[in-house]
């Protein structure tokens, strides 16, 4: 094939595999987004339901991420061995019943074993995915595909406040309170969509009927060649990658980040509703809770594109924890309601363009061997910023908590400045140097 023909599949190829893939898995997230994070919205009556104190809560938040931390590295690497479309569909099922299961708990003690269930059930979707990308995405195209992933998370603040708060406010069939209905109908997208996966998700680009057979080979030839590069200099056993400084580095630098974006879904509504007046309702904290979230689609997709785009990781996701800080920093110091949200608007932005470029950066530290364990020992790693961070807020202060937060950031900046790129940086160009080679030889033939 000429230059144009390979040009004209590599064409047809990316547009393909980001149409199917990308808003199938998006839609997916969103949902295990939601049912992570609906606590907080059921807190604006469960908590006086069940006479949960702010650090009984906090407790229950965190919880979540105990029981995640201890499963996903040995759920990322199941799903390695028998397939993303039978191990994500096992995983949403499971979650599924445990967020409808929640909806019937009557103390803290039933939460806090639902809590601790749900974060194993889901233990390893996230990784998982981002494990399934590198199956379909060159590294060129990787920060988009994780951008448009990780745009769930705003979507799910945008759905999930106003809808939450609707249902608690709505909704009470059967005598039973509104909160609890808000779990039960939650849930159930998750189990219809595990259903799903089964029919919808291909494994890899050798299984997919919906390509031709010159875009699989095409494709498969592209990732391989990645991965030969990887491995020429990156850490191909798991010992070894264990071993690398690096990779505790990024657990840190995800850490300190995992840790403000989850004390702040957590306590979103609380934080406001602290502040408003008595005669704000649910629903009025819901629309309220979603302006944050709003900036989330500009902010994952400016940083994930401009990363691309630029190859400067580093210098997005400096500026991204900067632009977090001061807005942490404003929270504390604010103390009414319209500050408040102006500065949450700013942080959020911040938290949200920080998720749009950093998935892309990790994998460039992985080979195709370490990259199950390796993703997965990150986001594991830096889970437990899901208990750390929610619980901050519910001992101290929100004022305080918010200090505490803007401080923990600051340590992913020095985390951050102290992380060599070199070997990236050597990636970069050996990708390059294949691309240029390819081009020589489509001329020549």
């Amino acid at each position: 094939m000429n230059q144009a023909e390979i040009k004209e599949i590599e064409k047809s190829t990316i547009a393909k595999t980001m149409k199917r893939i990308l808003p199938f898995i998006l839609i997916l997230y969103v949902i295990a987004y939601l049912d992570r994070v609906n606590l907080g919205y059921a807190a604006l009556e469960m908590n006086a339901d069940l006479a949960l104190t702010a650090e009984v809560f906090g407790l229950l938040s965190g919880i979540f991420f105990i029981g995640y931390f201890f499963f996903e590295v040995p759920s990322n690497m199941i799903m390695s061995k028998v397939g993303a479309k039978l191990w994500i569909a096992r995983i949403m099922l499971t979650w599924g019943i445990v967020v409808v299961l929640t909806g019937f708990a009557q103390s803290a003690t039933h939460l806090y074993i639902l809590r601790f269930l749900l974060g194993v059930a889901e233990a390893g979707f996230f990784p998982g995915v981002i494990l399934y990308l590198t199956y379909w995405f060159r590294a060129s195209e990787r920060g988009r595909a994780t951008a448009v992933l990780l745009l769930a998370l705003p979507i799910g603040g945008i759905i999930g406040a106003p809808v939450s708060t609707w249902i608690i406010d709505n909704i009470s069939w059967a005598g039973m309170q509104g909160w609890r209905w808000m779990f039960i109908l939650e849930g159930i997208p998750a189990l219809i969509l595990g259903v799903a996966v089964l029919f919808w998700m291909t494994n890899r680009p050798k299984d997919a009927k919906w390509l031709t057979d010159a875009e699989k080979t095409w494709l498969e030839s592209e990732l391989e060649e990645e991965r030969n590069i990887s491995s020429s200099i990156n850490k191909v056993s798991k010992l070894d990658m264990i071993k690398d400084s690096r990779v505790w580095k990024l657990s840190l630098l995800y850490f300190t980040g995992y840790s403000a974006i989850y004390g702040l879904s957590f306590w979103l509504p609380t934080i406001i509703k602290s502040l408003s007046v008595s005669t704000t309702t649910n629903m009025e904290i819901g629309w309220l809770a979603m302006i944050p979230s709003l900036v989330g689609i500009p902010a994952i997709l400016l940083m994930g594109w401009s990363a691309d785009r630029t190859g400067a990781h580093k210098t997005h996701l400096l500026v991204c924890f900067l632009v977090a800080i001061v807005g942490f920093i404003g929270c504390g110091l604010s103390t009414s309601v319209i500050p408040v949200v102006l500065m949450l608007t700013i942080t959020s932005f911040g938290l949200y363009g920080f998720t749009g470029c950093f998935f892309a950066y990790m994998t460039f530290f992985f080979t195709e061997n370490t990259a199950p364990v390796g993703i997965a020992l990150v986001n594991s790693f830096a889970a437990l910023g899901g208990f750390v961070g929610p619980m901050i807020l519910g001992l101290v202060t929100l004022q305080q908590g918010m200090f505490i937060l803007s401080g923990m950031l600051t340590v992913g900046i020095i985390t951050l400045m102290r992380l060599k790129l070199q070997k990236n940086i050597a990636k970069k160009d050996a990708l390059e140097e294949v691309e240029t080679e390819l081009a020589i030889e489509g001329e020549m033939k």
